[in-house]
């Protein structure tokens, strides 16, 4: 006999002795029994189920699953799609109640390994071509098997995935609104927190996104993926977001002391994981404040990228007095005023913003300006003097940043 047989020859393989393989796995209700003890001991997640599960599910299902491999013993054929329904649909069962796909995969295999010792401990070497033969065609069942279980866990995976995200989505949605969550908490088992870190969410474009030569929508896709996956990772899929290519919204809960927290580490290993420079503004609050606090952040948000500030997590007390100097109004407008007349003077201006981004520094904004140190001294002065600006003294130095300040809110949100 050879392996290309094993299809269509409807005998079992027999030993010498005329004995079927299969016959060799011994009464199968102790096999069963020993099968499931094995698992209860040596596979982890199996001895964390309740013992009526070992008895019942578990037992139930190794008992078919022993009956298949004695089955494809004896007639020589791997299982059919109709066989392997019973096999999928608990595969699908596996997977809603979380049991890892590795955790199947290594019962599966152990299961066979057992088998296998039982059978060859007790044939002889005339057995040989036969057991050959047995050994081939349960290895090609475990291929069908493996095939079988990953597809079908995978695929109920994806449909848990897709349910919780659109119910996570529709939670989101109604937070963000304000409306009553009740009936949604029920319906999608997801819980709804006291209080929540409500987070503005800047995804910034990639330089892939406009090289003409690629699909601009295919990277952007591509790029939200990462940094979901990397927020699932660092919120253990417990946070709520309503997201697009650009950014958008994220809900936080803030009442759990096991949560983890948003904070500019956690960013920074989500941007790092996701290979995204991420900005993001935060604002705490409780539930029934959401609608608002979204609008804080979002606020916030533009801010900070109005002001073109680096990446990062920003919070109000960060950006402080660049909030409170958004607000329209005269003393914004005085505060721009006094830079004023540096407006027939670029080269003064571009000195003085060089001059405090430096820290103050003279060489080093002689230095960026290709100018003499001394050049810089004098343009200081000019600057003083057109200004009414003491750069020598501390308040100086605080009237000139607030006032380049202004001056940029200004000029980016219009003189309103």
């Amino acid at each position: 006999m050879t392996f290309s047989a094993i299809d269509r020859v409807p005998h079992p393989i027999t030993t010498a002795d005329g004995r079927s393989v299969s016959s060799f796995l011994g009464n199968a209700d102790e096999l069963v029994s020993h099968l499931v003890t094995y698992f209860a001991e040596n596979v982890m997640p199996c001895q964390a189920l309740p013992s009526e599960a070992m008895r019942g599910d578990i037992t139930e299902f190794t008992r078919r699953c022993l009956m298949l491999a004695m089955e494809m013993l004896d007639k020589r054929t791997t299982p059919s799609e109709q066989q392997l329904v019973a096999l999928r649909a608990a595969s699908a069962q596996h997977a809603r109640e979380g049991v890892p796909v590795g955790t199947l995969l290594r019962a599966y295999a152990e299961g066979f390994r057992i088998g296998f010792e039982l059978v060859v401990g007790q044939v002889t070497a005339d057995d040989l071509a036969e057991v050959v033969a047995g050994t081939r065609l349960l290895l090609r069942t475990l291929e069908v098997i493996n095939a079988t279980v990953t597809s079908a866990y995978l695929d109920e995976q994806r449909q848990v995935a897709k349910e919780h995200q659109t119910g996570a989505q529709t939670m989101v949605s109604a937070l963000l609104s304000g409306h009553g969550v009740g009936a949604l908490t029920r319906q999608t088992g997801i819980r709804v927190a006291q209080s929540y870190q409500v987070v503005a969410l800047m995804i910034p474009e990639l330089p892939e996104e406009l090289d003409p030569r690629v699909d601009a929508q295919v990277v952007a896709r591509r790029k939200l993926r990462r940094v979901q996956a990397a927020l699932a990772d660092a919120f253990a899929s417990r946070s709520l977001a309503l997201l697009s290519t650009n950014g958008g919204t994220l809900l936080i809960p803030s009442d759990e002391p096991d949560m983890p927290q948003l904070t500019d580490a956690v960013l920074g290993t989500i941007s790092a994981t996701s290979g995204v420079r991420l900005t993001a503004t935060l604002v705490p609050a409780s539930t029934e404040r959401i609608p608002t606090a979204t609008e804080e952040a979002h606020e916030l948000l533009d801010l900070v990228r109005g002001i073109a500030k680096p990446p990062g997590l920003y919070q109000l007390s960060d950006v402080a007095i660049e909030y409170q100097l958004t607000r329209p109004g005269p003393a914004r407008k005085h505060l721009a005023g006094v830079i004023a007349p540096l407006g027939d003077h670029p080269e003064l201006l571009e000195t003085l913003r060089t001059y405090m981004a430096t820290g103050l520094n003279r060489k080093a904004t002689g230095s960026r300006l290709h100018v003499h140190p001394n050049t810089i001294d004098y343009r200081l002065r000019r600057v003083s003097g057109l200004t009414d600006l003491d750069l020598t003294t501390a308040e100086g130095i605080l009237r000139a940043r607030i006032a380049l300040l202004a001056d940029d809110l200004v000029h980016t949100r219009g003189a309103a």
